[in-house]
């Protein structure tokens, strides 16, 4: 797990040496940080190929970005964020809901321009995420019975039945619209769209036909500097 989460922040290392190098002399590299709430869901089909029918939970995002510029009006915006991901779906008394906790690499390309005393920014890019941790829960009136999230690629006979599984890594494209005032304080709106497969492959069902994606949105707050 250490090896793994330091290969992720090597990546975000290099992506932001490889654009500091190509920035232009004319504007300069900032640095912001962030917070604020997620709203996520997981979508796809089930082990019969059906549908999912969950509902979204709410989360949270923090962490921090470097503004690199690389031609006029338009920013390279690598980040490192701690988020929170996840779905809950009721079946008459029973509640099940997964969170799983992500370290995630968003690597945005911004454009902003002056509007008022600020600029509105668009951008979009890809993202990276790496599991970290989180919990599957089900619960009823008076009972909730609480498991570790399990990071696995492939599950085979013998592993427990009452777990709940997920791949380690998750990828996607990022979509943000906001406006940042001139003294560096910034709001903006993100989506997400989960483009991988994040449910092993699970050898102890024969036609295992599910696929299961993370899909969001959320707004976030931030300062940069």
């Amino acid at each position: 797990m250490k090896t793994r989460i330091i290969s992720f922040v090597l990546i975000f290392m290099l992506s932001v040496s490889l654009a500091v190098g190509q920035s232009t002399d004319k504007a300069k590299t900032s640095f912001a940080i962030l917070g604020g709430m997620n709203f996520q869901n997981l979508v796809g089909t089930d082990t019969y190929g059906n549908k999912l029918e969950n509902d979204m939970i709410s989360g949270y995002h923090v962490g921090f970005n470097i503004q690199i510029p690389f031609a006029p009006m338009l920013y390279f915006q690598p980040g490192l964020l701690f988020t929170t991901k996840g779905a809950k779906n009721t079946y008459g008394s029973l509640t099940g809901k997964y969170n799983i906790s992500y370290l995630e690499l968003p690597l945005n390309f911004v454009y902003k321009t002056l509007l008022g005393k600020g600029n509105i920014m668009i951008g979009l890019g890809p993202y990276i995420g790496f599991g970290i941790g989180g919990k599957a829960s089900i619960e009823n009136e008076s009972t909730t019975v609480e498991s570790d999230i399990v990071f696995k690629n492939v599950v085979v006979t013998g592993d427990p039945l009452l777990k709940a599984y997920f791949k380690t890594y998750d990828a996607g494209g990022n979509i943000l619209a906001g406006y940042e005032l001139a003294n560096g304080i910034f709001c903006q709106l993100n989506a997400q769209f989960g483009v991988v497969k994040i449910n092993p492959e699970d050898q102890r069902i024969s036609n295992d036909r599910s696929a299961v994606r993370n899909i969001g949105f959320g707004i976030s707050i931030g300062y940069r500097f």
